[in-house]
């Protein structure tokens, strides 16, 4: 099945896989399709009868069944990974009827309804049937630049994100022999929801459901996957993996997201596991876009049916099911049809008449020799004093701020030099790698000192 726009009836199938197709690898064994089926069926019979549900699930083929029951219900999914009372609150105070899914224990006043395993019939005939405009989810931006901002997600939109995916890493069928995907990310994050809810739906793909956080469970869990696996991760989890210093079972291709990845790791995943390094591009906005494997490639390929601003303006992005999308990322035309990516809008800094992307200076200062982690943090009033200065917190163990600041100076502008550069045990990086603002602040107040 490939995308080629609205379909005629307007509807699209809740998957397009055969009943004896697996889509789930569990400890128990592998999960039909016509199984899965069937026990959304019967998961979405217990639904409450309209509202906004809220899937916690961290078993990942229950997270699975609860989207597809609220799908079944005619029910949205908020793409929410914070169980925080405060957060839920938030939630349940701005969509009516919010509602949670959980497997566990949650601590909440929100109805809840439980996803356990439960004996139900398996599905037979067809697929269901959806609306093709139906509003499926509601992602969140991660709120690294503030608070989190919510973006509908239709059901032919989703449809189109998986096929042009499944496309772009040969992961149709046809293509070769079924895959896994085992993922170090919630399935709550778009990322990770694209990538082991979306992907197994609509591509020849198993996802993994059990939990693998620690280097050493992701790397036993990869073993007792079948070929060819996939393994879904994030620069700050491929990090602690590599430094594990044990290689995996055989991968058909390791996939990162959510922040830039250097160039050094890139080639160590290449050469230490012999398998291919490829990124995803992506925003909670428009979803995944674009990749390019990064040892060799330095610029982006748009996926199948993605297309920039016309007239060579980079600033929005048309998606298939969701038009024109504005970017919060500076972008520029590269040769072959691809494209430069220069880093968020509001990372670009310019002192003393010079530019810079605060994404390009983080990557110049985390292949230095001994550096571990770093990032560059602009002041507040960069725009309009003319002596702000950028300051940088770096994790480099065994050597001193001084050999950092020497190091640098052989690779940027003057300008751009940090003052201070501050040296840190650990950056507060939350799940997905990821630096919030408020994060930044404790911080700086923690560095300061009282």
């Amino acid at each position: 099945m490939a995308w080629s726009g609205m379909p005629p009836d307007g509807t699209l199938p809740l998957t397009n896989r055969a009943a004896a197709e697996v889509i789930c690898h569990r400890s128990g064994g592998p999960v039909t399709v016509g199984r899965f089926l069937g026990e959304a069926r019967a998961l979405a019979a217990r639904l409450p009868a309209e509202g906004h549900a809220i899937n916690l699930c961290a078993d990942r083929y229950r997270m699975l069944l609860g989207f597809a029951a609220a799908l079944l219900r005619g029910q949205p999914t908020l793409l929410n990974a914070d169980a925080s009372p405060h957060r839920l609150r938030a939630l349940a105070g701005a969509y009516p009827g919010a509602y949670l899914l959980a497997d566990r224990a949650i601590a909440s006043e929100l109805p809840l309804v439980p996803v356990e395993d439960a004996a139900a019939a398996d599905w037979t005939g067809p697929a269901p049937l959806l609306p093709a405009g139906q509003l499926a989810a509601i992602a969140f931006t991660s709120g690294s630049t503030g608070q989190p901002t919510a973006h509908p997600k239709p059901w032919d939109a989703l449809v189109a994100a998986a096929l042009a995916a499944a496309g772009r890493f040969g992961l149709r069928p046809g293509d070769g022999p079924p895959s896994s995907v085992l993922a170090t990310v919630p399935p709550q994050h778009m990322y990770g929801f694209e990538t082991t809810i979306m992907l197994p739906l609509h591509a020849a793909l198993a996802c993994h459901a059990g939990e693998a956080f620690f280097p050493s469970d992701v790397l036993d869990a990869l073993d007792g996957l079948p070929e060819r696996r996939l393994l879904v991760t994030t620069p700050l989890h491929l990090r602690a993996l590599l430094a594990e210093g044990r290689r995996p079972a055989p991968l058909a291709a390791v996939i990162s997201a959510t922040a830039p990845l250097a160039l050094p790791m890139a080639e160590a995943v290449e050469r230490d596991w012999g398998a291919p390094m490829l990124e995803i591009y992506g925003a909670s906005e428009a979803g995944s876009m674009a990749s390019r494997r990064t040892a060799s490639e330095p610029d982006w390929l748009p996926y199948a049916g993605i297309r920039m601003g016309p007239g060579g303006d980079y600033g929005e992005v048309h998606v298939p099911g969701l038009g024109a999308v504005p970017l919060a990322d500076a972008l520029e035309p590269a040769p072959g049809g691809r494209f430069r990516l220069l880093g968020r809008r509001a990372d670009l800094v310019k002192l003393g008449g010079r530019r810079a992307s605060l994404a390009e200076l983080n990557r110049v200062l985390v292949e230095l020799e001994g550096v571990e982690d770093g990032v560059f943090v602009a002041p507040e009033d960069i725009e309009s004093n003319p002596a702000a200065r950028l300051s940088a917190y770096v994790v480099a163990p065994g050597r001193s701020a001084e050999e950092v600041l020497a190091a640098l100076r052989l690779r940027l502008e003057p300008v751009f030099l940090p003052r201070p550069l501050v040296l840190v045990a650990a950056l507060p990086r939350n799940g997905l790698g990821k630096l919030t603002r408020a994060a930044l602040a404790e911080l700086r107040l923690a560095v300061a000192g009282p």
